[in-house]
């Protein structure tokens, strides 16, 4: 599995430019799933149905596949604005994002040359206003701690850059932690010395947590 990648914050980030008259609306946001690219698609449709074109690119990562890359010219001249689009979207690095660039024609044509330009731009500048992040694999753990050492072994724990996602208490204190993969005999180290040897660790699988950069 891989274990990182970057993707763009939740917002919608928009910009708009203007070439030879005709008038660009770039959009970038975040899109999970194939569906929620599409979605949003849609939304840029429904949102400027008075626009000629709604051209669009998006990338959406998959667990151990390559990831899922679409585009389309929206009835532009072939290769003129999907993939141009596409081509911005993988420069940045990033995945799990869609792109639609709105175009109002303003009746001077563009020429293929200028299409690719122009929408190459419109990803560009819309791209820069993105914010990012990181989403990493952890690796979960739980242990249980009396109530009355609870809270000291938890600030000597995130001291440590362990981060606790979630507690839950009953008789004793249940903590789930997440570390980076590999870092579980470390975990059991610190564990051990905050405890003195009185907590173990279980595991329970991992999970996908995101971080800003």
């Amino acid at each position: 599995m891989e274990q990182s990648y970057v993707r763009p914050a939740e917002e919608l980030v928009t910009h708009e430019l203007e070439v030879k008259r005709s008038r660009f609306i770039g959009w970038i946001t975040r899109a999970d799933t194939e569906e929620r690219a599409r979605e949003v698609i849609q939304t840029a449709r429904d949102q400027y149905p008075d626009a000629r074109h709604h051209c669009s690119a998006f990338i959406v990562h998959q667990d151990g596949a390559q990831p899922i890359e679409r585009s389309s010219d929206d009835g532009e001249p072939s290769g003129t604005a999907g993939k141009p689009m596409l081509e911005v979207l993988k420069g940045s690095g990033m995945q799990d994002m869609v792109a639609v660039a709105i175009r109002y024609f303003g009746g001077i044509k563009l020429g293929t040359g200028g299409l690719v330009s122009a929408y190459t731009e419109a990803v560009s500048a819309t791209l820069e206003g993105a914010t990012r992040v990181t989403r990493e694999v952890r690796e979960l753990g739980t242990v249980d701690f009396p109530h009355a050492e609870a809270g000291r072994i938890e600030s000597e724990l995130r001291a440590a850059g362990i981060d606790v996602v979630d507690v839950s208490y009953n008789r004793a204190a249940t903590y789930t932690l997440a570390f980076a993969p590999g870092e579980a005999e470390r975990v059991h180290a610190l564990l051990a010395a905050a405890t003195h040897g009185g907590a173990e660790m279980k595991p329970a699988g991992h999970r996908w947590v995101e971080r800003a950069l």
